[in-house]
């Protein structure tokens, strides 16, 4: 087959030097199956009969620091994807005792065998660059396979996944990046689900990676629903299998499992940040186990909280960054807020935005709009949504943060001459929840005359009046919200 994709410059060079050397040379793996699928590649790599010890003779501005005999090339490009070309020797390996890494490489002669170690037919075609265009080498079948959107794997796919049981979630991976209509052949898919238990054997961080890499494609909720038909979400996040066949009260028509994978479809269809599609994906995992009753009086009170620590377990687990398991499990825990047009003052809304955090709450609406079309309903942002936008916008310049009262700790300490402790957290507490109620009181004057009678509190009487007033939850949590959640059963 001839064809005339555009290679780059410093593709061609590399190439062009190793072939005046003598030796043979060809554009390997995604990047060519990227190029026969009319996709830009994202990075490119070369194979050749080389060794790195002549690679680097060739390429002096070069790095090698791996087992395998790949070595990285400088190319000086301005192009992010090609400062650094990879070159790796043919090669083959054998010995995968920890299901994940080869304990022997070997380095071989010829392309084809190269090719044989690859895992799927469309990742194993290698590109000769020729003058007047490039020639393939197919040994595996890959370029039918793209023209059937099929993810194959090559050679024995048991064989393929008790090499490296990672590919197992690659097949995934793959079949949801590349795009509609694309499927796992079937014996891949039997290889799949028989090495599934081999996922125990490959880090929490490769699992973590290849997971978000799934549910960041267009088809994300597809790829989480097949890795739970191949029984590989038992090895990922086993908590969402809960909400499989767990029905729902008389305000849903799916289980949790149905309403959960619904909420990621919207998250992903609006091009949604990662941290909200896994708020998406997790914001009822606590469903299951709060559930009480059955059909369609059954309740989930406080499945919000409970979601929440199962939501920091997981993530942790899973090798999160810090602020992704912080942040997601926040928007978990407070998904669930209430708002009436009529029972919620603006007084309640800075409250709320006190609780959430400014910075959370477009975010906080994702999760809540994913709700909602998870639910079955036809709106993702009804009236109720949009007027409490409006009021969000009404306030959000109102005191709602220790930050923005206009009395700080340190003009506390020095106008009632205070050491640092506990009194004067109490004291800044307390007036943040007096502007929070009426933010006209927010004047260094009223303030700090407010604080001058606090002070005169005993430190018992001080601190009750600094729990009772934290207390006094906003709308969204108590009073109201509490009647509206007992209503809805949730």
């Amino acid at each position: 087959m001839q064809i005339n994709p555009s290679i780059p410059m410093e593709v061609r060079h590399v190439i062009q030097t190793l072939k005046n050397k003598g030796f043979l040379a060809y554009v390997v793996g995604g990047c060519v199956r990227d190029i026969l699928l009319g996709a830009e590649p994202k990075d490119w790599d070369i194979t050749t009969n080389a060794t790195p010890d002549q690679i680097q003779e060739l390429f002096p501005e070069s790095v090698y620091e791996n087992n395998f005999g790949t070595v990285g090339i400088k190319t000086n490009s301005e192009d992010e994807k090609l400062k650094i070309v990879e070159v790796t020797t043919f090669r083959t390996e054998s010995g995968y005792s920890d299901s994940r890494h080869p304990e022997n490489v070997s380095f071989v002669n010829t392309v084809e065998e190269d090719l044989a170690r690859r895992d799927f037919t469309v990742n194993a075609v290698a590109m000769d660059v020729l003058k007047d265009g490039v020639a393939l080498i197919d040994p595996y079948g890959g370029q039918k396979d793209l023209e059937k959107k099929v993810i194959r794997a090559v050679g024995n796919a048991q064989e393929r996944f008790n090499e490296d049981a990672l590919r197992i979630l690659r097949a995934v991976r793959f079949v949801c990046q590349l795009g509609e209509q694309w499927s796992i052949e079937g014996k891949t898919q039997d290889a799949i689900q028989e090495r599934a238990t081999h996922l125990k054997n490959i880090s929490q961080e490769r699992i973590r990676d290849e997971f978000a890499k799934i549910i960041m494609t267009s088809r994300g909720a597809w790829g989480v629903e097949l890795l739970r038909r191949y029984g590989l979400l038992a090895y990922i996040i086993p908590e969402l299998l809960e909400g499989v066949d767990c029905g729902q009260n008389k305000h849903h028509i799916y289980t949790v499992w149905e309403h959960n994978l619904r909420a990621l479809a919207y998250a992903i269809d609006k091009n949604y940040s990662l941290e909200v599609r896994l708020g998406s994906l997790l914001h009822d995992v606590g469903k299951p186990r709060t559930k009480a009753g059955s059909g369609a009086n059954s309740t989930f009170y406080k499945h919000e909280y409970v979601g929440a620590r199962m939501t920091r377990d997981i993530l942790e687990r899973l090798r999160f960054s810090k602020h992704i398991v912080l942040y997601v499990t926040h928007l978990v825990k407070n998904h669930l807020f209430y708002y009436n047009v009529d029972e919620v003052s603006e007084a309640g809304v800075r409250r709320f935005i006190s609780r959430v955090g400014m910075e959370n709450i477009e975010d906080l609406i994702k999760i809540r709009e994913a709700d909602r079309i998870g639910s079955g309903v036809p709106k993702a942002v009804p009236y109720k949504l949009r007027h409490l936008l409006f009021m969000i916008d009404k306030v959000r310049r109102d005191p709602v943060s220790p930050k923005m009262i206009a009395l700080d700790g340190s003009q506390l300490m020095e106008e009632l001459a205070l050491r640092p402790g506990p009194r004067v957290g109490w004291i800044l507490g307390i007036l943040l929840e007096d502007v929070l109620d009426d933010p006209t009181k927010n004047t260094l004057e009223k303030l700090t005359a407010r604080a001058r009678e606090l002070n005169e509190l005993s430190d018992n009487d001080l601190e009750n009046l600094f729990v009772k007033s934290k207390n006094r939850k906003q709308e969204y949590e108590e009073g109201v919200e509490s009647e509206m959640k007992k209503k809805h059963k949730v």
